[in-house]
């Protein structure tokens, strides 16, 4: 979920458990008020009682008209409100009661039954009425629970009409502060959304906030001993490929000047010993013969290694010629069942190193592996030379049913590695018609001045 979402979700529910709150507090002081207002005219009214008999003590009052209640209600009546004067012996000997106004009976149903259950309303209050320490009776003073509820629904209702406009207030306040707040946040998902997509040159901004900004702070750090340990790694691997290409160098010379040389001595005398066994000893023709096989075997096969350790026309002829006899020799080996197709666009001459090697290998690997797995009639090798990079495809109508990288193949392994040591990119995927479809790009500003 939106963390504006969330947040404004716990705003107002939190409003909303204040909000309740405070209609329970409304509601309890306006039943707590009404409870005081009737302590209040019993009070006054066994005072003015107790007024009366002090004037009839006197002789300026009549005790038949006692106990008289006109005074309160000319004076002080509260709408809503009965009372009695209860005589000793517990009978009334007189009641009065106001109006109950013009607010009862407006209240919904639900809200008079649960007020009713919660405080109880119309509770009876009583005072005692005394004078010259005799007690004539009491007052009893009793409020319309239907006023009441009237009065505290009235209370109710106007809180709830200011709180729902404040609350409301509040929450497009708060909404807009934490859009304002979070906005930083939005930018730096965007960052982190071009970092995975391996845009690690992008920094995120220094931000106003103190949290923001030490987020961002982080990040930015984080990315950069990323990108140092990228760095690192493809130096490392550069150095370890020309390492490589420099053993295999050393092995081409060494085996050909060496074990060439031999092979070409043993050849050589073979020969010379076939002629002379020919004209003194023919019985020994059949040996010489095996021998003379077995070399040319040996020399071929030493042929091929040198080829894989190192082409000599690549240095010799350059990039485009090497492929050229490259494609004609994997032609020429699968007599006809494998047609190989290269087309070049651009200058291979301008390509530094070590591109041209890293081209010829990644090639070389690709056909090899096409020829053993992939049962294509089909091969094709399109190389696109412009000012910054090149682009390579080698596409097949072979039998790929899943992507090469899902099984052990040291070989494309050794082409990933290649291209990611030159801050290059790979992509394989399957065709639609069948076969494989490689596709790589490699930078050449970032190659040159490299050993």
């Amino acid at each position: 979920m939106n963390l504006k979402i969330q947040l404004m979700a716990r705003i107002m529910v939190m409003g909303l458990l204040c909000l309740m709150m405070t209609a329970a507090y409304v509601l309890y002081q306006s039943h707590t008020a009404t409870g005081q207002q009737a302590h209040l005219t019993a009070d006054a009214i066994a005072k003015q009682l107790e007024f009366q008999l002090l004037r009839i003590d006197a002789g300026f009052g009549q005790a038949q008209l006692f106990p008289d209640f006109d005074l309160w209600k000319t004076f002080s009546a509260v709408p809503g409100t009965c009372v009695r004067f209860l005589a000793t012996d517990g009978a009334a000997v007189r009641s009065a009661c106001s109006g109950d106004g013009l607010l009862s009976g407006h209240e919904p149903h639900w809200f008079a039954a649960s007020y009713r259950r919660l405080f109880q309303p119309g509770l009876e209050v009583r005072r005692p009425v005394s004078f010259n320490k005799r007690v004539y009776g009491s007052v009893s003073v009793t409020p319309s629970d239907s006023l009441e509820i009237a009065r505290a629904f009235a209370d109710l209702s106007h809180l709830l009409g200011l709180s729902a406009v404040t609350v409301l207030a509040v929450c497009g306040l708060v909404f807009f502060s934490i859009q304002r707040l979070l906005r930083p946040a939005q930018v730096i998902v965007a960052g982190l959304q071009k970092m995975q997509q391996g845009d690690l040159a992008w920094r995120l901004p220094d931000f106003a906030l103190h949290e923001w900004r030490c987020t961002a702070t982080a990040i930015n750090q984080l990315v950069m001993r990323q990108q140092q340990l990228l760095d690192d790694h493809e130096r490392l691997a550069l150095k370890l490929l020309t390492v490589q290409e420099q053993e295999r160098s050393f092995l081409a010379h060494e085996l050909h000047d060496e074990f060439g040389q031999c092979l070409a001595a043993i050849h050589a005398l073979t020969a010379a010993i076939s002629q002379t066994a020919a004209q003194q000893c023919p019985e020994l023709l059949t040996e010489t013969e095996q021998i003379r096989r077995i070399t040319q075997h040996i020399m071929d096969t030493l042929r091929g290694l040198l080829l894989r350790l190192r082409p000599a026309d690549l240095d010799e002829l350059g990039l485009s010629t090497s492929l050229g006899g490259l494609v004609q020799g994997w032609t020429a080996r699968s007599h006809g069942k494998t047609v190989y197709h290269l087309d070049i666009h651009g200058d291979c001459r301008t390509l530094p190193a070590p591109l041209p090697m890293t081209v010829f290998r990644i090639v070389q690997e690709c056909l090899t592996n096409i020829a053993k797995h992939a049962q294509a009639s089909q091969v094709r090798v399109m190389l696109n030379i412009v000012a910054d990079h090149l682009d390579m495809q080698i596409a097949d109508n072979g039998v790929a049913s899943q992507l090469p990288f899902s099984t052990s193949g040291i070989g494309l392994l050794g082409i990933q590695e290649r291209v990611t040591a030159l801050a290059g990119q790979l992509d394989m995927r399957i065709l639609t018609t069948g076969g494989l479809l490689i596709t790589l790009r490699l930078p050449i500003h970032q190659t040159q001045g490299t050993p």
